[in-house]
Parts: structure tokens; sequence; C-alpha cells
């Protein structure tokens, strides 16, 4: 079999680099190889448990939009392959040509060493539907669950099991909630509405082991206390996915992600690397970033894609910005580029701006929410560095806003004096807008 362009992986930068392949070269004969027949949306994966009510309701529907592009899909997993010959193998024995190859793998679940862990009902939150099919199906006759971790996935997670009646305990080993993401401050913002849905919060304590017999009873932490679970759910992160590149012989990071350049180029001539596979960089700090969002990972794939036979599209931000939004209870948590924490472990001098008011005007509509903004400037020069939300959900479309801020080196004078458009029903009351607060707080 001969392609020109083989992507292997059927996640969001496996789909995006293939689909933006085929836009930016017609001609091009373009293979997809995924080990899995159904691909899920990343981050609808912890609303399976509730909300959306099953894994098949989670799907991306990657296939569909492969057939409609006329790029051809192959089911089997690549276990090897020579870069100089410029072949891959599969699985089932099938050997494949390629001019150019686009490395997609992603990432899998992190597994912290705990006693206990391969007790029967300890889980992992996979990105693979038959996998995590079992989970629900296993998880649904279960009472009391525990889960390892407080971060997005996490809180997600333990929010949506809460919901479908079950009783949930979360522990973090930080000292607050969403420790990556967010200071300690907002961290509290994140327990509160997350016990104010009896959800019960330990921070600060770290699990020692999963205790039963052959299937799980509970958890011990390291003060001593034994929490009760008839399972357990790891939320301890993920790593990148990179025994492919590895076997190709690719240049692999002190981390553990596949080196690139900024056009995401490989080691090995004409072989490319997108998404949770990748070391990426931070945009600020310029230090290695262990970055592992689907929107980064569609940026990356629009980036390799549409310079794959030569730079068409030249990359004008040089790293990699953390934007995160979430929903916990009723709330929405937004961030974007680095903490108060974080600068300042950093060496950043900064400065931080604080404002509190409600998204619409006046506030007697039924979907006012109260908003928070904090704004985390340079001292010196008043360029934003970060910024942290919570409200209602105008908060995550203020988050991508406040990045594309940051990545054109946006100040707080630019804040405070912005030209916006308002309206009862959508905004912010022109005369207290939280952003213009903020930023004028740091000017004055």
């Amino acid at each position: 079999m001969r392609y020109d362009v083989v992507v292997v992986g059927g996640g969001p930068a496996g789909l995006v680099a293939a689909l933006t392949t085929k836009k930016f070269y017609k001609d091009k004969k373009v293979l997809v190889i995924k080990k899995t027949e159904k691909e899920l949306v990343p981050c609808g994966i912890p609303y399976v448990f509730h909300t959306l009510d099953g894994v098949e309701n989670d799907f991306m529907g990657v296939e569909e939009r492969f057939q409609k592009a006329g790029i051809d899909l192959l089911i089997d997993e690549v276990v090897g392959g020579d870069t100089d010959q410029k072949k891959i193998v599969t699985k089932t024995g099938k050997e494949i040509i390629y001019e150019k190859l686009i490395l997609a793998t992603g990432s899998i679940p992190a597994v912290p060493r705990i006693a206990g862990i391969d007790l029967s009902n300890v889980f992992t939150i996979s990105k693979d539907a038959k996998y995590l099919s079992s989970v629900l199906e296993k998880t649904r006759t279960c009472r009391n669950i525990a889960i390892i971790g407080g971060g997005f996935i996490g809180i997600e997670v333990a929010d949506e099991l809460k919901r479908a009646g079950k009783n949930v305990t979360v522990v973090e080993i930080m000292d607050c909630l969403l420790p990556v993401s967010f200071d300690p401050d907002f961290g509290e913002l994140a327990r509160k509405e997350i016990e104010a849905e009896n959800l019960k919060v330990y921070t600060s304590r770290k699990v020692v082991e999963i205790y039963g017999s052959k299937s799980v009873e509970g958890v011990k932490l390291d003060n001593g206390e034994n929490i009760p679970a008839d399972a357990v759910i790891l939320a301890t992160g993920y790593k990148p996915n990179t025994e492919l590149a590895r076997q190709l012989g690719l240049k692999i990071t002190e981390y553990g992600f596949i080196e690139t350049d900024e056009y995401m180029r490989t080691s090995k001539p004409d072989v490319f690397a997108a998404g949770d596979c990748v070391q990426h960089k931070d945009f600020l700090t310029g230090k290695p970033s262990r970055l592992m969002l689907a929107s980064a990972a569609v940026f990356d794939a629009r980036i390799v894609a549409s310079n794959l036979y030569g730079l068409k599209v030249i990359r004008t931000n040089k790293g990699s910005l953390n934007a995160y939004s979430t929903v916990i209870g009723h709330k929405a948590f937004g961030s974007v580029g680095i903490t108060e924490r974080t600068a300042k472990e950093e060496g950043f001098e900064i400065v931080v701006g604080k404002a509190e008011g409600i998204d619409r005007h006046p506030g007697k509509f039924d979907d006012t929410s109260k908003l928070i903004v904090k704004l985390i400037f340079s001292q010196d020069s008043r360029i934003l560095l970060g910024a942290q939300l919570y409200g209602g959900k105008s908060v995550g479309e203020i988050v991508n806003i406040l990045s594309l801020g940051i990545q054109k080196g946006i100040t707080a004078n630019d804040l405070f004096t912005m030209q916006i458009g308002t309206h009862p029903l959508l905004t912010s009351a022109p005369t207290s807008y939280p952003l213009v607060i903020a930023a004028e707080q740091v000017l004055h």
C-alpha cells in the first residue's frame, strides 16, 4: 500500500491533521490508521457518567468525516517500521509506504505506584471507548467511590458521579483543588462549589494504600484515616504515548515526549508529530511543558498539515499557552497563562488586579451569575501573564479572548481602554465591566 500522507491516530490531532492536509493538498492520497473503531470527544469523557448517559453519546464521528473528505481509514495498530525506507508495519502485517508521516498517538493514563493498585474495581479515565464502557457498567452498582486526583478530570468525574447518585470522595495531594491551573484562592472557590454538592474533599493528603481482599474496600490516607469505597478512580494525569516513536528511532525528550521543532518536524526526515505525544514549550517561560489539551493538539495539527510540503503558514507564537475552562457544580472556572504562584516561583515580578461583579445587568435576570476576575501582570511592563475567572458560562469565551490577548502582548492599559459592546442579557454592565475594573486596579 502506498500513500502520500499517513496519519497514525484518530483523536483530535489526527482528525484535524488529516482534514487540514486534504484541504491544503487536495490531490494527495491520505490514510488515517487508528486502533479503535470509534473515537471519543476527550473533553466530554467525564460526562458519560451521567449527563451524556453513556459512551455512545460522546463519539466524535470522525469516521464519517474522513469518508466525506475522501480520506481512507484503516482500523489497525502500527507496531513498527523503517523511516529510512519510509515504511510502517501494522499489527495485522500490512506494510504501508508513505511520503509524509504524522504521528498523533496521544496520551495514556499515568498510573501512580500505590499499594493495592491491582485490586478489582480500580479504574483509570481511559480514552478507549470499550474500556470506558466497562467502567460505566461496573460503577453503576457501586455506592461509594473514591477519586484520587483533584485536577480537572477528577473534579468533573466526581461531579458527574454525584449527580448519578453516588457517594464520592476526592483526594488531592496538593494544597488546593485544580492546583496546576489555579491559585489557592480560586481552588477554595472550587472546593466550596463541589462540597455544596455533598462531595467530600481532602487536600494536602496522599493515598498510601488501596485496600481490600480481591476487590476494593477502601483507601488509606497518609494521616492514617480510612475511606470506605466500592471503587477507586485514578485521575492522576496522563503521559505521552510514545512507544511507536521510540520504535521508529525518533528523538524523545527527558520528559518522555517526542521532540519536534516549531513546525512539528521530528528528528527523522518527513516524519511529523502533533498533540499530547509532543513536547511543548511554555509560552511565557520557554521551559518544557507537560501541556496535554485537545485545543493545543489541533493547533499542532494545523501547523503540521499546512506545512507538510513547505512552510506555507508561518508560526508566529513561539510557545504553547495553557488555556482551560470547566464547570464545577453550577459555576464555570477558567484559567489561562501562569498562576500567581507559578509566576513567583519562576521569578516574575508581578502585580495582581481582581474584580467582582455580575455577568448581566441589571442582576435580576434568571441566568445572572457572580463573576470574579483575577488578572496577573508583569510589574514593570504591565503585560498580561495570566488570568483566572469564576462565574457563568461566559467564562469560557472570556478565557479564550484573554488567551489571544496574552499571545499578542496585551497590557493593563489595553484592557483599561478597551472598547466593548454590552447588552443586558449577554454581558456585565459597561460601567463596571470586570476586566476593565481589574486592569484599572493595577494601573492605580
